[in-house]
């Protein structure tokens, strides 16, 4: 193995190796590595300089944050109704975001864009379970499809099977050939089959609801992408005989002498076409892709050799077409091209293969919470669910009841009550054409336990999640137990405000500082506009000052110099105006108004000083309360560690 390559394997097992140890223990608790270094990265992404030290200070203002949110749990906080209903409500607006798997998703995606650069040509043989009476016969579809399979083993030409014995509608005049398919032309299930297909090999009988499907892959080529085209439909009617679609024929050939002799293809469409909603737009029709349309229509379509060629008239099950190219739009081949790779992220969130992308949670749960089914007896619980959703006799039913335990998903158990819940509401096939066997019923109702289930336990399931829902959690119950033990009593202990105003006077002077009006605006324009008012005219910086718009703000109070935008380190004058200041970053603005200048330091009085004692006594109160929690939750660093990291 190449060195390089080596040290950083090393190194890199060597950090997750760290990572994954306990960097500090506070009372019974522990402090991960893992979460201290996020917290750190998040917070320090310019540190460049002295890591080590920047993260050993980090590191105690990380420490007391935990301790403080420890005596939030231990307070009972996150049992608040409040903090409860805000991180119910983050937990609702974010969930869907995490239900599916980003790996299915990638894996959706590039199998799409693959498949996407080719076409494969598809035989068909199709055998229903549905008699030519109209009623549901499995077991002749059966033996139909024994003989089919005895046929193709024997090596009998595929073609010559579907013409015998294929149920497609249009087996007797295509022979059993679809034509070419493209990436999401069919069914997921049944594109899986196809572009896993060997060149001449036929599938395994595959079953649908209508019956049983054989595939032979015919050939393969690159895919030729979209067309966009025009097409003229002469249809012909169901009942039509001989005569009346020779007539149709007929006027097919006169309009394509009239379009070779020059006449307007767009026009010639509006007049005559039977496809009316094309007909509207000049026979224009929709970008065609490979498989959306009939055989005969396609190999006609694509058979067109460049930009503005017309197609002879051509027959089709809906009658006589004529079609004209208009342009070409080849398949994008390139996996960086970031357009068509969203695009196909786009089509696939609408196509049935989106469906698998939410079946990882299956065995996910399975394998992480555990499934087990419970031993009941199955044909005793349908006639149970048949006596309560169709008033049957009960017969040997009696032997279930609604606590009756059908299977435990982790330490949940799920009764027969849910089921029949859950039977009422989904009995039901999808179009309405009658009810879903038990069975299949129940298999969907376990799939939808296990799904809620992993929603309901996703911190579980999901790092990304539970780390999300963690921090916004501990965010708030921070803010909780701050406003309780620290900035509540700073603003109501007035007393203690005072007291402590008085011990420390010396302490809270003015320096050099003026009476002044701060005008801030939120975009410089009007800023500029006060601005520009005031420099021409000083006096009127009450009128102005009252005509202030909802982009600006006018503070009036008395700032040190140091805090009056626009001074620049220059001595301020009474009635005079500060330079405007604009912020490039957000285009924010602001200046000053001097009433009166301040020359020499000064005593605040208690009311002036009320926000710095404020800060000294919030800092003393929050001094103290450390302390105390440090006492209770004793802090002990793994100083190793902390060396391993801080490298």
């Amino acid at each position: 193995m190449n060195k390089r390559w080596l040290i950083a394997l090393t190194v890199s097992f060597l950090f997750l190796q760290a990572s994954s140890q306990p960097l500090f223990t506070y009372g019974k608790y522990t402090g991960e590595t893992s979460d201290f270094l996020r917290a750190f990265n998040k917070n320090n992404a310019q540190t460049s300089k002295d890591k080590s030290k920047a993260m050993k200070d980090y590191l105690d203002l990380y420490i007391n944050s935990r301790l403080k949110i420890q005596e939030a749990y231990a307070r009972g906080y996150d049992t608040l109704a409040q903090i409860k209903s805000e991180v119910d409500n983050l937990r609702s607006q974010i969930i869907d975001k995490y239900m599916n798997d980003p790996a299915a998703e990638t894996r959706l995606v590039n199998e799409a864009f693959q498949r996407s650069l080719k076409d494969i040509h598809v035989g068909h043989i199709f055998v229903s379970f549905t008699s030519p009476s109209g009623a549901i016969d499995k077991a002749a579809a059966d033996k139909k499809l024994n003989k089919i399979i005895t046929r193709l083993n024997k090596g009998e030409d595929f073609f010559k099977v579907a013409t015998d014995a294929s149920d497609e509608p249009a087996s007797n005049t295509q022979k059993g050939d679809l034509g070419y398919v493209t990436l999401m032309s069919l069914p997921y299930a049944i594109e899986n089959i196809i572009y896993k297909l060997p060149v001449g090999k036929v599938s395994k009988p595959f079953t649908s609801k209508a019956g049983y499907h054989f595939f032979k892959n015919l050939g393969e080529r690159k895919a030729v992408g979209k067309i966009k085209a025009q097409q003229i439909l002469l249809a012909i009617p169901p009942s039509a005989d001989g005569e009346t679609k020779k007539k149709i024929g007929l006027r097919a050939d006169s309009l394509y002498s009239r379009i070779m002799a020059g006449g307007d293809f767009s026009l010639l469409a509006a007049e005559f076409s039977n496809d009316y909603i094309s007909a509207a737009t000049g026979g224009n029709i929709p970008d065609i892709s490979v498989g959306q349309y009939d055989a005969e229509f396609e190999k006609n379509i694509w058979g067109l050799s460049k930009d503005g060629a017309v197609s002879k008239p051509f027959l089709t099950n809906h009658g006589f077409h004529i079609v004209k190219r208009i342009s070409v739009k080849p398949v994008v081949t390139d996996p960086g091209d970031k357009t068509n790779m969203d695009d196909l992220k786009q089509r696939i969130s609408f196509d049935d293969r989106w469906k698998t992308a939410g079946d990882f949670i299956y065995e996910r749960v399975k394998s992480k919470a555990g499934f087990r089914k419970l031993n009941y007896n199955e044909t005793a619980l349908w006639a149970y669910s048949d006596s309560i959703l169709e008033s049957k006799p009960i017969g040997n039913g009696r032997i279930i009841n609604t606590d009756t335990k059908l299977f435990t998903i982790g330490d949940t158990t799920i009764p027969v009550t849910q089921w029949i819940a859950y039977a009422q509401a989904f009995r039901y096939k999808a179009d309405r054409s009658g009810l879903k066997a038990y069975p299949d019923l129940m298999d969907e109702f376990t799939k939808n336990a296990m799904h809620e289930y992993y929603r309901s336990h996703l911190e579980e399931f999901n790092e990304e999640f539970r780390i999300q829902m963690s921090e916004f959690r501990d965010g708030n119950l921070f803010f909780e137990i701050m406003q309780q033990e620290i900035w509540n009593r700073t603003q109501n202990d007035s007393s203690a405000l005072l007291s402590l105003y008085q011990k420390n006077k010396d302490k809270y002077h003015w320096q050099p500082s003026a009476d002044a009006i701060i005008f801030f605006s939120s975009d410089a324009a009007t800023a500029r506009s006060y601005h520009d008012q005031l420099k021409k005219e000083p006096s009127s910086w009450k009128k102005v000052a009252e005509s202030i718009s909802e982009k600006g703000v006018a503070d009036s109070a008395r700032f040190e110099w140091g805090q009056i935008p626009g001074l620049e380190n220059t001595t301020p004058v009474a009635g005079a105006v500060t330079s405007l200041v604009i912020n490039p970053t957000d285009n924010t603005a602001s200046f000053a108004y001097i009433v009166k200048v301040y020359t020499s330091p000064a005593p605040r009085t208690f009311n002036e000083a009320r926000g710095l004692v404020m800060n000294d006594y919030q800092a003393w109160l929050e001094e103290q309360w450390i302390k105390d929690l440090r006492k209770k939750y004793p802090v002990v660093v793994n100083q190793k560690q902390l060396q391993r990291i801080a490298k």
